[in-house]
């Protein structure tokens, strides 16, 4: 269950970590590789590994380190040059883990995902079942996104979202993500004098979205926006979430022990099942379905299927069996589920009873137009 960690002595005793590592931090802003703070992060995961915890570590850096050995002084905006910076910088970023790693006598597998690895349910479950082998021999996965083949079509957008994904996949007690602030202040600490670190707080606190606004570095995708959504969404599984600052001594370590570091995002949702924890994580649905109010109300307050009768507007191009995202009539997301028929078989049957599918169809798949156990709540 969700809530089952009570104090932050008895998380940092938990079984399985995802840990991720922001490029500001790995690159010290933007001066390559900091190989000395990163044995410092190695000496303190190997730490946890001795101690009996099971850690996937998340790394950005890629492209950062790219740009240092490529001499650019700001990030590619072409795609070809992102890419490009980021086949260079994957080459250091291994190389550096890996030798780190091999001072403790550990040894480290690349794994270099994209959207259309955890969207494809298939895919999916191969990643699931390589990183828990992996978890299983006393291998530290290295998880980094596929930055030298991605588009803006597959890109997960942020490693922050990776690593809570990567944490939903693996089923992960706790998601740590290093950072260059000290976790989320009640404003931005930059310009507000007055601001104040908040120690705790529960993922879904709607005010955070206020508090976490604010852009990213000039190196990375994110900003505390996005460690937030990630700890939402680590939180679908159960995973609790803690956002420190990866330049505190020992701050994993700290971690472990139950210290005050940082921001604990707690989750105070039920746990999803796999595969709708699968469901919840596509960031980029094939199309979207717009619900009148009925609708609405059947999904999230009767646990009920989506009916045709209730979708009042449909877009995008998908196929019986793929994910959509389904959205009220302001526009807010409601649920993401896997839909029973095409495309243009929806637009026939929009707004229509099951009984009179067949007569339009020529006949009747399903009375659903996604059952509810094919439906997850956003």
């Amino acid at each position: 269950m969700a809530m089952k960690f009570d104090s932050r002595e008895s998380l940092g005793r938990s079984d399985r970590w995802v840990i991720k590592i922001g490029s500001a931090l790995l690159t010290n802003d933007g001066e390559g590789l900091d190989r000395v703070a990163i044995a410092g992060w190695v000496d303190q995961i190997s730490a946890l590994v001795r101690s009996g915890i099971e850690v996937v570590l998340v790394s950005s850096g890629s492209v950062a380190e790219g740009m240092k050995r490529l001499g650019l002084d700001a990030r590619p905006k072409n795609m070809h040059q992102l890419q490009a910076a980021a086949a260079v910088g994957q080459m250091g970023l291994v190389q550096v883990y890996e030798e780190n790693f091999k001072r403790h006598a550990l040894h480290t597998a690349q794994i270099l995902l994209t959207h259309d690895d955890l969207s494809d349910r298939q895919r999916y479950l191969n990643a699931r079942s390589t990183l828990k082998e992996l978890i299983r021999l006393g291998v530290v996965p290295v998880v980094n996104e596929n930055d030298t083949v991605v588009t803006d079509e597959i890109k997960f957008g942020d490693n922050d979202t990776l690593g809570a994904l990567v944490a939903n996949l693996v089923e992960a007690d706790l998601l740590v993500i290093l950072t260059d602030q000290q976790g989320l202040f009640t404003a931005d600490p930059r310009s507000n004098p007055d601001a104040t670190l908040i120690s705790e707080t529960l993922a879904s606190n709607e005010s955070l979205d206020e508090m976490a606004s604010g852009g990213a570095g000039v190196l990375g995708r994110g900003g505390m926006a996005t460690k937030v959504r990630a700890a939402r969404l680590a939180a679908r599984s159960g995973a609790h979430t803690i956002v420190a600052s990866g330049r505190l001594e020992d701050v994993l370590l700290k971690v472990s022990s139950g210290n005050q570091v940082g921001t604990w995002f707690q989750p105070d949702a039920q746990t999803l099942d796999a595969r709708k924890q699968w469901l919840a994580g596509h960031l980029r649905a094939k199309g979207e379905l717009v619900l009148d109010a009925g609708a609405v109300r059947a999904l999230t307050e009767q646990n009920r299927s989506l009916l045709a009768v209730g979708v009042r507007q449909v877009s995008g191009v998908f196929n019986r069996g793929e994910v959509v995202v389904c959205r009220d009539e302001s526009g807010h997301v409601v649920a993401h589920g896997l839909v029973n028929y095409d495309v243009d078989e929806v637009i026939k049957i929009l707004g229509k009873p099951s009984e009179k599918f067949e007569a339009v169809l020529g006949y009747l798949a399903e009375e659903e137009l996604i059952h509810r156990d094919n439906l997850v709540l956003m």
